[in-house]
């Protein structure tokens, strides 16, 4: 698992990471565990059925962190 993503071009959000995955313009996605289900499973779905790869992490905390940000983040997503 990454443990340190900062260095890549992401989004962080679910409105931001559902429209970039929908778009096409995804590498990988990042989800935490503990993200709310209705928020992480139709993110979850999505990610399958544009067959974008997903990495989890195990708290929002720890995405957050992963991210280079001081809150917890339920999803983030590589650009191309």
């Amino acid at each position: 698992m990454d443990g340190d993503i900062r260095s890549k071009q992401l989004f962080i959000g679910i409105k931001q990471c559902t429209e970039a995955v929908t778009e096409g313009k995804v590498s990988k996605a990042y989800i935490a565990k503990d993200a709310d289900a209705p928020v992480r499973e139709p993110f979850e779905a999505l990610c399958r059925k544009m067959s974008v790869p997903v990495t989890y992490f195990d708290t929002k905390q720890q995405l957050g962190r992963a991210c280079g940000i001081d809150v917890g983040a339920a999803c983030a997503v590589v650009l191309i």
